[in-house]
């Protein structure tokens, strides 16, 4: 009696779970419908395939035999590799498998269109890579070149972001590694290790058995198929690893703890020169300073993140200045045409593709997370939220969003039937890529 009680509870949550993907699945179809009634009525929404910034285009590339056999080995395999292998080898292995899944996925876009061309166009930062032949200067000068009824103005991604996301492509080009091939193998690197510092957080708030059962879904997750190839997805790598590092500085104590806490003010303080709305990051930080109630910790990685806002601003940038600058060019873009009251819901339909079924599902979940790693969870969760009210993104949430999308990948650490989840996980990337083109 007891294994049929447990088995019928099985089904119930299951039935629950589908219940749940079907509500959300239903979101996006009205966005899409609603999306494109917009279109006919002539309101500029620029989004070919609402709410996606993508146009319909069914094709293979070859990236494709690799996405399917990482997929399939992730689903039969992951679930078993990632309860018996040791901590460290799991997650060099969660790595390596995380940066296949999101190259493959690029390079069903072949190597010139998915991986070349996406940070070198007219909009993109390699564009202004030359115009900066002393970063001094550039970073001086920066704000000047925000607004853009003024000559000389950055293009558009450039000008939109704080100037380390720049400065960072420009280092690349001085180390030799300049041009789109190596810039986008880097942001791909970059961003599948966002991943394994989601579960590296996770067992340092004393869960490593969610950490464990967590990180498949973080490999597979459907996002990758924006992080490979835009910026948000480096984004991503380097917060989660900030985040990271203070967990790890807060839990511990001696010299090796101090460092890792001021390690992570330096990455959390560079987050804010990578991409204003990094400014939200600040809530997966402040989730794990209230779990650990680490003040040593707090004010160690507080000295790391004024280092780096010192820098930038000796060197002559001062944040608030281009924050109050990008408000105006951002109120005079497409922004201004695409409508508040569509985009503040049809935008949580477009995270919806970069999270998938399983974070869905393994959503109501969460409260049975410890407190600790709930209020990671959750922190990314109010993240995406706050970021939706104010306003300041308007489509494209599918890219912009992802150094907040990985944290919810922490609940799927309590679905049953993982393989179930992760095949459904690996199944929508594998469709969005194959019958979409995107522009990231």
């Amino acid at each position: 009696m007891p294994a049929t009680v447990a088995r019928r509870a099985r089904i119930s949550g299951t039935a629950a779970d589908l219940v749940a993907v079907a509500g959300t699945a239903l979101i996006v179809v009205v966005a899409a419908v609603v999306g494109r009634v917009l279109l006919a009525s002539g309101t500029d929404i620029l989004l070919p395939f609402p709410p996606l910034l993508a146009e319909w285009l069914p094709h293979v590339g070859p990236g494709t035999p690799m996405a399917v056999v990482v997929a399939v080995l992730v689903v039969t395999r992951g679930p078993d590799l990632a309860d018996r292998l040791a901590w460290r080898p799991l997650l060099a292995a969660g790595y390596a498998t995380a940066a296949a899944w999101t190259t493959a996925l690029a390079l069903v876009d072949g190597w010139r269109r998915g991986v070349v061309e996406r940070l070198t166009s007219s909009q993109e930062y390699l564009h202004d890579v030359p115009r900066v032949p002393d970063a001094g200067e550039m970073l001086r000068t920066f704000a000047d070149h925000i607004l853009t009824d003024r000559p000389g103005f950055w293009t558009t991604h450039v000008g939109a972001h704080p100037p380390g996301a720049l400065l960072t492509f420009v280092w690349l080009d001085r180390l030799g590694l300049g041009g789109g091939g190596p810039a986008g193998l880097f942001v791909m690197l970059v961003g599948a290790a966002a991943p394994v510092a989601v579960a590296v957080a996770v067992r340092a708030l004393g869960a490593e058995d969610l950490a464990r059962r967590a990180l498949p879904f973080g490999v597979l997750l459907p996002g990758a198929v924006w992080a490979g190839v835009s910026a948000d997805g480096m984004f991503a790598g380097v917060l989660a690893w900030g985040v990271a590092l203070l967990a790890i500085g807060a839990v511990g104590r001696g010299p090796r703890a101090d460092l890792a806490a001021l390690a992570a003010g330096v990455l959390l303080g560079w987050c804010l020169y990578l991409s204003y709305g990094l400014v939200l990051g600040g809530l997966l930080a402040l989730a794990v300073l209230a779990v650990t109630r680490n003040v040593r910790a707090g004010l160690i990685a507080a000295v790391g993140t004024l280092a780096v806002v010192g820098a930038f601003t000796v060197s002559g940038f001062w944040w608030f200045t281009g924050f109050e600058r990008v408000q105006v060019i951002y109120a005079a873009s497409i922004a201004s045409t695409r409508p508040y009251a569509y985009f503040v819901w049809a935008n949580l339909a477009a995270v919806l593709f970069v999270l998938g079924p399983a974070v869905v599902a393994a959503a109501r979940r969460a409260v049975a997370l410890p407190t600790g790693v709930a209020l990671l969870a959750g922190a990314g969760l109010a993240a995406i939220l706050l970021a939706d009210v104010s306003g300041m993104s308007k489509g494209e949430v599918e890219r912009i969003w992802l150094p907040f999308a990985v944290w919810l990948t922490i609940p799927c650490a309590l679905l049953p039937r993982a393989r179930f989840w992760l095949a459904a996980q690996a199944g929508l990337a594998l469709a969005v890529n194959h019958l979409l083109l995107t522009v990231w």
